[in-house]
């Protein structure tokens, strides 16, 4: 397809593609499965284009769409995510599509953007999960103060992406009436902290996983929710008990050495 003409300058790209396009094949089959595609791409055009968004590219189930503003990147994801959320699609289907947004001052070339920003937007798409919209810091800092109503952001940590030699501070927004709770994000690993505040990130995702089960399943009793939230904390506990054995055993071999 011929490149438009793209926006120069301070730029925001966004990323998007259908996560589990072979299991919705599988279910929908050849024809329901191309019309669940068509639909999906007529979605993404109209909120995108309708908010300035101009598109660099389309292959298969995936988009690449620049912005001249940030705000108007957000604010084209979280609509598109919601028309896809609203969407009756056949059979039952759900066709979750996973997207990324990014900042940065790229070179435009004869074919389009050409530099390390359009790597990195595309890495963070890549470690995201279908209804999932992803910020890189960049991105972050410039709408933080000017997101669509209701709209918030979740810090999700440093992370490493395939090919980029530093960590990636990344965001998700939390939209009202799209899923809030994700898998961890797929990347080479987020950025080691110390043993407490990683056990306490993991009892925090645990508690917030058993409150949002509560809530979708109610025939589960109020018993078993604070059973398994002891149980998640009596984990934690138990954790920084042996790490606190291990420094005093290392401390007193140090002073037997010494």
């Amino acid at each position: 397809m011929s490149v438009p003409e793209p926006p120069h300058g301070t730029v925001t790209f966004v990323f998007t593609d259908i996560e589990g396009s072979t299991e919705l094949l599988k279910q929908l089959g050849a024809d329901g499965y191309g019309g669940a595609v068509a639909n999906h791409r007529r979605i993404i055009r109209e909120q995108f284009e309708s908010r300035g968004g101009t598109e660099m590219d389309t292959q298969g189930d995936a988009f690449f769409f620049s912005f001249a503003r940030a705000r108007d990147a957000v604010a084209s994801a979280v609509a598109a995510q919601l028309a896809l959320e609203a969407f009756e699609w056949p059979r039952g289907a759900r066709v979750r599509v996973r997207m990324s947004l990014h900042t940065g001052e790229p070179v435009v070339g004869e074919e389009g953007y050409v530099g390390i920003d359009v790597v990195r937007a595309a890495r963070i798409c890549a470690a995201g999960h279908g209804g999932q919209v992803l910020l890189s810091a960049a991105t972050s800092s410039l709408v933080a103060n000017d997101l669509p109503d209701g709209v918030r952001e979740r810090d999700l940590g440093r992370h490493k992406l395939k090919d980029l030699d530093h960590a990636e501070q990344i965001y998700q927004l939390e939209v009202p009436g799209l899923p809030l709770t994700f898998p961890p994000l797929k990347t080479r690993g987020e950025e080691r902290g110390s043993f407490d505040e990683r056990i306490e990130r993991r009892v925090h995702e645990f508690v917030e996983r058993t409150v949002e089960q509560s809530l979708t399943h109610p025939h589960e009793t109020p018993s078993s929710v604070v059973k398994l939230a002891l149980g998640g904390l009596l984990v934690a506990l138990v954790g920084l008990l042996v790490l606190a054995l291990l420094v005093a055993l290392v401390v007193f071999i140090v002073k037997l050495v010494v």
